[in-house]
């Protein structure tokens, strides 16, 4: 089943608008063979039928599955290892001392394409490894969100291959997983009730989180949008990044030399300043 070149920028414009993803003609033939699987699962003639389909799914659920097939989801435990280490041993240090002087413990950290989990899941224990028995003293936790429903199910599941889980540290290892079965290891359920997993799109024009967050973790997703879709997701974090609040991205992934919103600290790492 081949598809016209006036099909093939229906969709991807349709992708653009809802999700904010850059597909380049270099995606062309990758994301027609994924489509073409789907069509066919769904016994539909054509792509334009799959258009029609698409029009007149009013829950929505056709636009998750096609978010689905075109998310990467890629991820693994402790990936960009130096940002755990900067989050456990300068920047929630920082935060929570920030949070002592003003007589607050309220502690807000948002992982905004969460994937699969293993991000918000490490933040956890790291969180709970810094506060020891004075973590249940706080109003803590994380929000995880993805545009991703099956990543978003992996995560709230909180089961990984062994292999996988062995990238941790063994403390971490040892302390928050149980074996699980057939070759994987289980998020323990303190870790995993401490997280909060939604379904959330970041091309929202309005957030609508009623207080600030001290950290906003945003690694390896502004990668797929253009500078135009990135400037204004970074705008939106900015309005709901408290002063001194930190911002991390991916190591690929640049805010650039000219923006003025948060003032650059280290490589995929930025601080919010006045304002």
């Amino acid at each position: 089943m081949a598809i016209s070149d006036s099909e093939f920028k229906h969709i991807r414009d349709l992708i653009y608008k809802r999700f904010g993803i850059n597909l380049t003609e270099q995606k062309r033939s990758l994301l027609v063979g994924r489509l073409q699987k789907l069509i066919r699962q769904r016994q539909l003639p054509t792509f334009a039928a799959y258009f029609d389909y698409l029009d007149n799914d009013k829950t929505e659920a056709a636009l998750s599955e096609l978010v689905d097939l075109i998310s990467t989801n890629h991820t693994y435990f402790n990936r960009e290892k130096e940002h755990f280490t900067y989050f456990s041993e300068t920047a929630l240090p920082a935060v929570i001392e920030k949070l002592k002087r003003e007589n607050r413990k309220d502690l807000r950290i948002w992982c905004a394409g969460c994937s699969s989990g293993e991000e918000p899941y490490t933040l956890l224990m790291l969180m709970m490894e810094y506060l020891g028995n004075d973590y249940k003293n706080w109003d803590a936790g994380i929000l995880a969100t993805d545009i991703s429903d099956r990543a978003l199910t992996v995560a709230r599941r909180g089961a990984y291959a062994t292999d996988r889980v062995m990238q941790l540290p063994d403390p971490l290892r040892k302390k928050y997983f149980a074996p699980a079965g057939a070759g994987e290891m289980q998020v323990i359920d303190k870790i995993k009730k401490e997280t909060t997993f939604r379904r959330f799109n970041l091309m929202n024009t309005t957030f609508p989180f009623k207080k600030p967050f001290q950290m906003i973790f945003c690694r390896n997703v502004m990668i797929y949008f253009d500078q135009v879709t990135r400037d204004a997701l970074v705008n939106r974090y900015h309005k709901h990044t408290e002063k001194d609040g930190y911002l991390f991205i991916g190591h690929s992934e640049t805010l650039g030399r000219d923006q003025a919103l948060y003032r650059y600290l280290k490589p995929a790492l930025y601080q919010k300043g006045e304002g």
